[in-house]
């Protein structure tokens, strides 16, 4: 299959990290997958939600919000509070995050993961788990530093990719177009051992079989992998 960005039908698009990105957030990472381009900042506060207070453990969230020229057309602000789709990815991406985080060692307080789409050509949701997967790490970092906490409350990185069926191969990373066109759609959460958090997937053109999934799924963790060298590359880890 011939893509229109040169890629092979594994190959991630071009990614790269910047941290502290946002200097004043505890945590930060601005992270461009081809031409889409998430910021994920992250806020410490002290103290939980009510419903979480007898626990003694902290809680981690998150919020996704897309500029409104993020878009080839302007959408609108999302000021009466947010619509369905933010709800469902902001939910995705903050059960991603929680699914790596031993919240006791983080101790009595919320953290807040926000994630401004800048730019938008597919993907922006797992990039957003990506990246705020890094964001995290360099957070509790300093928060340890700072003597806040005894440690690191993540027990490794979680990253997420999308593959699908597009003109019937099955290809890593969905650009826009490639999105748009595919037969099979599939967003997919794992964390650095390989183990699965979510699988969202949806067969537009026609109902994929089971060696069509775990081909998938095959590539998704592969991608992953990937992705997870470039986090820790990026926060200088081994």
């Amino acid at each position: 299959m011939s893509r229109s960005d040169g890629r092979s039908p594994g190959q991630l698009r071009d990614l790269n990290l910047e941290l502290d990105a946002a200097p004043y957030a505890e945590g930060s990472c601005l992270i461009s997958a081809g031409q889409t381009r998430v910021l994920c900042a992250v806020s410490v506060e002290e103290g939980v939600p009510g419903w979480r207070e007898k626990s003694g453990a902290g809680w981690v969230t998150a919020e996704y919000g897309m500029l409104p020229r993020a878009t080839h057309t302007r959408s609108g602000r999302e000021r009466g509070g947010v619509g369905g789709r933010t709800q469902e990815i902001q939910r995705l991406i903050g059960r991603s995050l929680r699914s790596v985080i031993d919240l006791e060692a983080l101790g009595p307080r919320t953290v807040i993961v926000d994630c401004d789409v800048l730019q938008a050509d597919g993907g922006t949701r797992t990039a957003s788990v990506t990246g705020g997967s890094a964001a995290l790490w360099s957070a509790f970092e300093g928060l340890v530093k700072d003597g806040i906490i005894e440690r690191n409350p993540m027990r490794e990185m979680v990253a997420a990719v999308s593959v699908g069926i597009v003109d019937g191969c099955s290809v890593l990373d969905l650009d826009y177009p490639e999105d748009s066109a595919a037969q099979v759609d599939m967003n997919v959460v794992a964390t650095e051992a390989g183990h699965f958090v979510e699988v969202q997937g949806t067969a537009e053109g026609h109902p994929f079989r089971r060696d069509e999934l775990d081909e998938l799924l095959d590539l998704a963790i592969e991608g992953i992998s990937g992705l997870v060298r470039a986090q820790k590359a990026a926060l200088g880890i081994g």
